[in-house]
């Protein structure tokens, strides 16, 4: 999806519209069959100049399309952990996507090819893990200022890109990647905690 387009107006109903799009692309890939850019604008009656401004290509929406179909939302995986207390929460949130990157490697890999070598200029990415986040953090004493960056900065130890990282330059195996990855977001929230208790 494009940077500016998704930044400018209505932010929900622009999620809306690309929860359209992605579910009438699912709808063929649920069928095996394949489609263009043009297929989705008439299965949504969304206008295909409206589909480009998210997605500029077929390929990225499939891909993307297909990695969604297995993917729980923000709101339903912070739901299944709202008993717990705010480590518990953020580690169970890094856990569900460290889990979901080696689950669907392969498609990952492939989805983070297809839009590596897109414009550079798009904003490609749903951004579950930050929503994710967010959500964990919403109902905290933590400021808006400081809730921003531990949302960030965790968003780094958890998905595909630091599992390649870990497997590919640190030659870690699975297990080894969701062990080094998990100590990563403690030792962050315990420095977090501990220096704001002092």
């Amino acid at each position: 999806m494009k940077k500016e387009y998704i930044k400018s107006g209505r932010v929900n109903q622009k999620l809306e519209t690309r929860n359209k799009i992605l579910a009438s692309a699912q709808y063929y890939i649920n069928k095996g069959l394949e489609f263009t850019l043009e297929d989705i604008a008439k299965k949504s009656g969304i206008s295909r100049a409206t589909i480009y401004r998210y997605y500029s290509k077929v390929e990225i929406l499939a891909n993307e399309a297909g990695l969604d179909l297995n993917t729980k939302s923000p709101e339903r995986i912070i739901e299944n952990l709202k008993e717990k207390n705010m480590e518990d929460i953020i580690l169970g949130v890094q856990h569900y996507y460290n889990q979901l990157a080696i689950d669907h490697e392969g498609a990952f890999r492939k989805y983070l090819c297809t839009v590596l070598t897109s414009n550079p200029a798009e904003m490609k990415r749903g951004a579950r893990r930050k929503k994710t986040l967010q959500l964990a953090f919403d109902n905290t004493s933590i400021n808006t200022t400081e809730k921003e960056k531990l949302v960030n900065l965790l968003t780094l130890l958890m998905g595909i890109e630091p599992l390649i990282v870990t497997k590919d330059v640190s030659g870690l195996n699975n297990n080894q990647s969701i062990e080094i990855m998990k100590w990563g977001v403690q030792l962050i929230l315990k420095g977090y905690f501990e220096s704001n208790t002092k």
